[in-house]
């Protein structure tokens, strides 16, 4: 059998002497992976990096196969970001959550589109923030969405400050503060407080990689990726305030 769609390259290993095993996102058929002849060559290995976007041909015998990978490149998302380390730990990030928690084979359109609007909008200006939203929805897709939009409390809703790491429900700024020390910050812009910034970033990152590794790694007895835990040490490390972050 044989199919083609649109994908993007999650991860490359070498196979062997010449080939190479990828891993990418596609449109239709979610997570697939495939052989992809002589893919250590300099003259494939800039097609197959991370991130980027490509036309991928997969045949094979059985579906069950591994089968055998063709892609041509459509787009280095790669290239735009390779000169910014901090962008590019986020699109490594971004590509070891979705190789590390997607089910294989199984269509999820929406992560797909997800992971092409994060990777569009790491040129602008509040990059960071986009990608801590791209992890709620891409939780939100997987079926493990938090709901910030009330106070799991009762407490007012205009002033939600913190996320229940147990219900993954919002709490107010009132009703939480006893509980502090239990709870997860929740960053103002995610309910319309404020526009973000280094601080802010880290701490959405520390509320969704919590909820990721809860319900996405951890049942298989997995860590967060050490990619993604790399970009979030670029924020809570050397003082939370990566160079390029939010300017």
């Amino acid at each position: 059998m044989k199919w083609e769609d649109e994908a993007i390259v999650l991860a490359a290993r070498p196979h062997g002497e010449t080939a190479a095993i990828v891993q990418l996102l596609t449109r239709g058929h979610g997570r697939h992976a495939g052989l992809v002849r002589g893919g250590q060559s300099a003259r494939l290995r800039g097609i197959y990096q991370s991130g980027n976007r490509v036309t991928a041909t997969w045949s094979g015998r059985l579906p069950e196969h591994l089968g055998s990978l063709e892609c041509e490149l459509d787009c280095s998302y790669m290239a735009r970001v390779l000169d910014d380390s901090d962008r590019l730990a986020a699109l490594s990030a971004a590509t070891a959550v979705c190789e590390g928690a997607m089910p294989e084979r199984e269509p999820h359109p929406a992560c797909y589109e997800g992971l092409i609007a994060l990777l569009e909008a790491l040129e602008s200006d509040h990059w960071a923030e986009v990608y801590v939203r791209w992890e709620l929805a891409f939780l939100a897709e997987l079926g493990f969405g938090l709901d910030l939009s009330r106070c799991a409390a009762g407490g007012e809703n205009d002033q939600l400050a913190y996320v229940s790491p147990r219900s993954g429900r919002a709490v107010s700024l009132s009703a939480g503060e006893p509980y502090r020390e239990k709870l997860l910050a929740l960053p103002g812009f995610l309910v319309g407080r404020s526009e973000g910034g280094a601080e802010e970033v880290a701490q959405g990152l520390a509320m969704t990689g919590f909820f990721l590794e809860r319900h996405l790694f951890h049942p298989h007895d997995k860590p967060l990726p050490a990619a993604r835990q790399r970009f979030e040490q670029r924020f809570t490390g050397a003082g939370g305030s990566p160079e390029a972050a939010s300017r």
